[in-house]
Formats: structure tokens, C-alpha cells, sequence
């Protein structure tokens, strides 16, 4: 798989990127903002954000998903880095999103579709990705400190109209806790993540794409 960098993750399809629970479609309209340049802490912690995505190898835990409408669901995720991922969601939605390393696929059991989409022009691109990239092809806006955490807030350096994405980690130790994407009309889709560890013994299988007749 070729490194992909963090401006990957704002082009796709709005099917797409609501399925994994990664945000809206990033259209249309948006505002600009005038930037504040980063401090050196600022950029220091940017760097521990990266390193730290960049380490991540097998993981698993739980999400909850609250669209922009206030809809909520919930389901199991496994990661195995670079490239492999799993969500899936619980009754009644029973959506299932799968990265085989190249490919994402999103299965939705009611509508009885699969639709398929490259890895490296979804979202989940940036925990993905061989090398993470929050330096190239990417402006970070901002960065908020918390009493036990901090967040990163960055767009797409080449469609800076187009939305944001907030990633929150916690710290002491470092871990990723929640993102947020946000589209150009300002619609916000929230992931929060719980139980979510390290996973060495991740079954191969949970990553195989299974064959469908429905793919569109």
C-alpha cells in the first residue's frame, strides 16, 4: 500500500464516510478561517500525536457513533496496522465496514448492498496510512489542551473550504479517544472509542472482504 498522507481523508463519498462513522461529506461551501500559527508545545504535541498513530499496531475496542442529526449507534472496531481495519455495527443497523489493506468495503444488510471504495481515498486513511502524516498536504488550524488530554484539529491544505477533522487523545499515557469530523454546511459526526487496547492476536480473517453479487 502506498504512504498516504492525512489530505487523502476529505474527498470521498458521503455514503462512505457516514458508513465508518468517520463524518459527512466534506462539499460545497464552507468558511475560511484566518490561522493562528502553531507554538513550538503546539507543534510538539502534533508530533507526539503522529508518533503515537504511527505505533499503533493491532487494536480492538468499542464506539459510539452520534451523527449530525443526534442519531446514535454503537459497534465493535479492530485495527491492525498499516492498512487493516473492522467496524462493526450493532443491531438494528448492522452495517459492516471492512479495509483489507487496499480496498474499503461498506456492507449495509438492509439495503442488501456492498460498494467498495480505494483505502487511500476514505478516511480511514489517516489511522491507517504505512507513514502518518500530519506535516505534508495538511494544515493543523489548532490545538486545545485538557486537564487529561488534548486535541488536533487540521483540513485538507488544497480544499481548506471543504471541512475539518478533530482528533482527541488522552494522556499520561497517550491514547486516541475520539474524532470528529466536520463538513462544510458545519454537520458534525462523532466517534468516541472505549476499551480500546492493544490486540496482537487479531484473527486475519476479521479484514477478509467477503464476495457479494451486489456491489455497485
Amino acid at each position: 500500500m502506498k504512504d498516504r498522507t492525512l489530505s487523502h481523508a476529505f474527498a470521498f463519498s458521503r455514503r462512505a464516510l457516514l458508513a465508518v462513522g468517520l463524518g459527512a461529506a466534506l462539499t460545497g461551501a464552507g468558511v475560511a478561517r484566518a490561522d493562528t500559527p502553531l507554538s513550538a508545545d503546539d507543534k510538539a504535541l502534533v508530533d507526539k500525536a503522529a508518533a503515537y498513530l504511527q505505533g499503533l499496531g493491532g487494536m480492538k475496542g468499542r464506539f459510539q457513533q452520534t451523527d449530525y442529526r443526534g442519531g446514535v449507534s454503537n459497534g465493535d472496531l479492530y485495527l491492525k496496522r498499516p492498512g487493516l481495519a473492522r467496524f462493526t455495527y450493532d443491531p438494528p443497523y448492522g452495517l459492516l465496514v471492512i479495509s483489507d489493506g487496499n480496498t474499503v468495503m461498506v456492507s449495509d444488510p438492509r439495503l442488501k448492498s456492498q460498494t467498495r471504495y480505494p483505502l487511500g481515498f476514505t478516511p480511514l486513511s489517516i489511522l491507517l496510512a504505512k507513514k502518518i502524516r500530519l506535516d505534508r498536504g495538511v494544515v493543523v488550524t489548532r490545538v486545545d489542551r485538557f486537564t487529561d488530554g488534548f486535541a488536533i484539529t487540521a483540513q485538507d491544505a488544497h480544499h481548506r473550504r471543504q471541512g475539518q477533522i478533530t482528533l482527541t487523545f488522552g494522556q499520561e499515557p497517550i491514547a486516541l479517544r475520539e474524532w470528529k469530523m466536520t463538513d462544510a454546511q458545519g454537520r458534525i459526526t462523532d466517534i468516541r472509542l472505549t476499551d480500546f487496547a492493544p490486540a496482537n492476536d487479531l484473527d486475519p480473517n476479521l479484514f477478509v472482504i467477503p464476495a457479494s453479487s451486489t456491489q455497485r
